[in-house]
């Protein structure tokens, strides 16, 4: 489906079957001298097929259609392979594009897997082959421009300003058309759904780094925030203290489950309230049980390193306890 949402940008809604984002909200900025696509979807044929009818549809040359990637993950970033042999450019940040190629190789996801075991997935046994980022990510590596804080680039008649985001990935970008107060969000701040802090590390700041950036939204002047899942926003300081305060409530909770005793990240992902169609931990699908663990490591993480958890390694399982 397409839709019109400002003069010269469109909204392509992408599916992702099976998926409880249910679809991808990528954008096409349309320019008489080249144009440009924001994210790609999963690197399967629902997805392309989605993408390609809207591209056809809106009449765009592929040969002057620039693709900008918000950030690593496979819903974003798996079709982008698809666009090597046509765009001029392909955009994203240093970051997440060097860790969207290490995707293509097995090893990453092995290396992965050995920190899914440490965290006490292992009993479930999850493995990365379960991961849709897996099975749906990009079929060879791309040759990316890499854009940082404070570049710009042009568009028909929007000058798109690139603004950090790290925290849901490390890497993740915007865009922010100054002139006319737009924002492209990727998933830094979303409407009704709060973006997963889970990237994949036992010593990481993503929670922390996530609020912070949060706080920096605050300082642009934006009339429509464009992001990639659900609805369009144009309220987005009220959206970013109800993300807060959903981070915050989470950090409460996992600090009590923690006065109970030593436990792995998948034993307090576990205790952990889901708004999930399951009954209890043992009907999480194996990816979810990713998504869940992870995001309880980024919350205990952010625990350990207020002062407030200890974490120690115990028969080859990392632990945390207050």
């Amino acid at each position: 489906m397409i839709e019109k949402v400002y003069p010269g940008i469109f909204q392509i809604k992408i599916k992702l079957p099976n998926n409880p984002l249910k679809e991808l909200n990528s954008y096409l900025i349309k320019g008489d001298d080249k144009s440009l696509l924001i994210d790609t979807g999963f690197n399967r044929e629902e997805c392309k097929e989605d993408l390609f009818e809207a591209l056809k549809e809106l009449d765009i040359d592929l040969d002057k259609l620039d693709v900008f990637i918000t950030h690593l993950h496979a819903d974003h970033s798996g079709n982008v392979s698809e666009f090597i042999k046509t765009s001029p450019k392909i955009y994203t940040s240093e970051t997440d594009g060097k860790m969207i190629n290490d995707m293509v190789i097995d090893q990453h996801w092995k290396d992965m897997e050995k920190d899914m075991l440490l965290c006490g997935l292992g009993i479930d046994n999850v493995k990365y082959t379960d991961h849709p980022a897996y099975k749906f990510r990009l079929s060879e590596p791309v040759d990316f421009t890499f854009l940082r804080e404070g570049d710009y680039l042009k568009v028909g008649a929007y000058n798109f300003k690139v603004i950090s985001t790290p925290g849901h990935t490390p890497g993740q970008i915007g865009l922010y058309e100054e002139e006319h107060k737009l924002y492209f969000s990727g998933d830094h701040i979303l409407d009704i759904i709060t973006p997963n802090i889970a990237f994949w590390s036992v010593e990481s700041e993503d929670l922390k780094t996530y609020i912070k950036e949060l706080d920096k939204m605050k300082e642009l002047e934006i009339d429509y925030i464009f992001p990639a899942h659900r609805n369009i926003m144009t309220d987005h300081p009220r959206r970013a203290i109800e993300i807060k305060e959903h981070h915050f409530e989470r950090i409460e909770e996992v600090y009590n489950l923690l006065k109970e005793e030593p436990q792995t990240v998948r034993d307090i992902a576990a205790k952990m309230t889901w708004r999930i169609r399951a009954n209890d931990w043992s009907e999480f699908p194996p990816a979810q049980k990713w998504f869940a663990s992870g995001e309880a490591l980024s919350h205990l993480e952010y625990l350990h390193g207020e002062g407030k958890a200890k974490k120690i390694l115990e028969d080859d399982l990392l632990k945390y306890s207050i």
